[in-house]
């Protein structure tokens, strides 16, 4: 046994769940001052955590002794971790990051669910991992109540801890056969929403349209919801994504969205925005959420303290072993991407079509002069609507860029963080906003890099509405427009360019 696992046989012990060991403990002080009577609700090897007449209470172990029936075992090596949550993303991807994560600790990996992580010397089972499939209010109230400690999701609960592990994204999927060049988002809301029967009435053939999906409360439909603003409505429901996408493949005037990674036999029906944008599910555009229908996978927490064994797994999931544990599985990386600035033509493209009156031929040079020679990486920051918060997923990446920051990564090179804005209101106020939300991004980002010297931070640049990604005319694409991307270059040709 490693000297670490032997540390965490003596420390971890059973985790034991609310409805199979709740029973009546006594937790006494060593010196005998203090004792607590309760229910015991589990124990991590560390901490026990009892429900008293003082409410429920974490009582580090190595501080009292234990008395009762329920008491655990205090040598038991093995941990029992039970996710639950979404369905298709669970069971494809936590067998890959289980076996990753036990590859990474030295530990003889058994597949299956539970998968068993043992040492490879003694052969002693040190963890137990399982997955069970639940619709979110299933899997939020096992959380809660101690009988899971992790929820797959793709949305995420403000009093629940969240952990960003992949990403992928929702495309709307046709049979083969179908002659639809493509949707707009606003057509594809219509679809969602129950108002459209016929293919015409969006620009396809005279014939019934069809729309499938799952279940409502599926994890996927939540999302679809959230992001329409209304219920989904579909016609025919299936069980799984998998059986989606093949009916889907199998009835020529079918519609339906799914998960790319879930595309099976479907044909992915090309997306635009309102504006006729062509709106592309890249690699870098997912990871960017430059695609509106960007669909991050989350691990959800309870706030409280989780066993050792599971604070180990969420803190792997940053790890280059766990983020190739995501490729393998099918679904896109969080590992930080960069393209030659040059590659985009399609953006300076849509920077011309789209460059309202107040946006100048001097406004535009400026822009090109910065993104010459630069390479854009796809750590991209949003906020939550309507204030100057990050989203779960800009927190998740400004978490990322602070560990390559420290881990010098950037080395002899130069960083931008560039400001952008919507088109709507003055251009001149749009400049100005565009600025104070890149400058934002580096007060949050010295707040986790504290004494890095002012020369290796990012400088902030403001273009406000001068390179669209989407409409302005709806409220995804202005969601989309406002954003701050960060851009690098040999530190000798850095950036040009004032912010405001």
């Amino acid at each position: 046994m490693t000297a670490k696992w032997c540390g965490a046989a003596i420390l971890a012990g059973l985790l034991i769940s609310q409805s199979a060991r709740a029973q009546d403990v006594t937790l006494t002080s060593r010196d005998g001052s203090l004792s607590l009577v309760g229910t015991l609700q589990g124990y991590d090897g560390e901490f026990f955590r009892i429900d008293t007449s003082y409410g429920l209470l974490t009582v580090d172990g190595q501080g009292v002794t234990c008395d009762g029936p329920a008491c655990p075992d205090m040598l038991a090596p093995k941990a029992v971790i039970r996710f639950v949550g979404a369905q298709d993303a669970g069971r494809s991807l936590l067998p890959e990051l289980f076996a990753a994560f036990a590859l990474s600790r030295g530990m003889q990996f058994t597949a299956g669910n539970p998968a068993i992580l043992r040492d490879t010397v003694t052969g002693e089972t040190l963890a137990e991992m399982s997955f069970d499939p639940m619709e979110p209010a299933a899997a939020r109230e096992a959380v809660l109540s101690g009988a899971a400690q992790m929820i797959v999701a793709s949305v995420t609960e403000p009093d629940l801890g969240s952990h960003a592990v992949a990403l992928d994204a929702l495309v709307p999927i046709m049979a083969p056969g179908n002659p639809m060049p493509r949707i707009s988002t606003t057509d594809l809301a219509r679809v969602l929403a129950g108002e459209v029967a016929n293919w015409s009435a969006v620009g396809g053939p005279d014939m019934p349209l069809v729309l499938h999906g799952l279940a409502p409360g599926s994890d996927l439909q939540k999302a679809l919801s959230a992001r329409l603003g209304r219920e989904v409505a579909p016609q025919v429901q299936h069980e799984t994504q998998a059986e989606l996408a093949e009916a889907v493949a199998q009835d020529p005037w079918a519609v339906a969205v799914t998960e790319r990674a879930m595309l099976g036999r479907a044909r992915l029906l090309p997306l635009t925005d309102s504006c006729g944008f062509p709106l592309l599910p890249t690699r870098l555009a997912v990871k960017a959420q430059d695609y509106p229908l960007t669909l991050p996978v989350f691990l959800l927490t309870p706030r409280q303290r989780l066993p050792l064994v599971a604070r180990e797994f969420l803190e792997f999931l940053s790890s280059p072993q766990a983020q190739g544990a995501v490729a393998k599985a099918g679904l896109i990386d969080r590992r930080a991407e960069r393209q030659p600035m040059t590659v985009d033509g399609l953006r300076l493209i849509n920077a011309i079509k789209g460059a309202g009156s107040e946006t100048t031929l001097d406004d535009l040079k400026r822009l090109v002069a910065a993104m010459d020679g630069a390479d854009r990486l796809s750590l991209t920051f949003r906020f939550e609507g309507g204030t100057t918060t990050l989203d779960a997923a800009s927190q998740s990446s400004l978490s990322d860029l602070a560990q390559m920051l420290e881990a010098g990564l950037f080395k002899g090179q130069a960083l931008t963080l560039a400001g952008f804005s919507d088109g709507s209101g003055a251009a001149s106020a749009n400049l100005d906003l565009s600025g104070n939300r890149a400058k934002a991004v580096l007060v949050a980002l010295q707040r986790l890099v504290p004494g890095m010297p002012e020369a290796q931070l990012p400088q902030v640049l403001a273009f406000g509405e001068a390179l669209p990604m989407a409409c302005d005319e709806t409220g995804a694409g202005r969601r989309l427009n406002r954003r701050v991307e960060l851009w690098v270059k040999p530190a000798f040709g850095s950036a040009e360019g004032e912010a405001p």
